[in-house]
């Protein structure tokens, strides 16, 4: 299930799913590159992803869906507060 919210800051998206979860134990190191459960896996999507969100002044981050399966959320900006927000001393020229 894909869910949205919008206030003031920006948007928040929700995806859910029903599936066994993530091992609590593993939360911390699911955005790390390379790390991976899958045998066939290269562990860069959620670190791409992250990465990305990053980028655009956002937020990604992950957690339990109860009562069961996990929930992945992202958080970016409002578009307007993005362009008039004045860039960090290390992106200005």
């Amino acid at each position: 299930m894909i869910s949205t919210e919008q206030d003031q800051a920006g948007v928040l998206v929700a995806v859910r799913d029903s599936g066994p979860g993530i091992d609590p134990a593993l939360l911390d190191r699911i955005f790390d590159a390379f790390y991976t459960t899958k045998s066939g896996g290269t562990g860069m999507g959620l670190s791409i992803c992250r990465s990305i969100i990053h980028a655009h002044g956002g937020k990604l981050w992950a957690r339990a869906n109860d009562p069961r399966g996990a929930v992945f959320q992202f958080t970016l900006p409002d578009i307007e507060r993005e362009l008039t927000a004045p860039l960090p001393p290390s992106q200005q020229t």
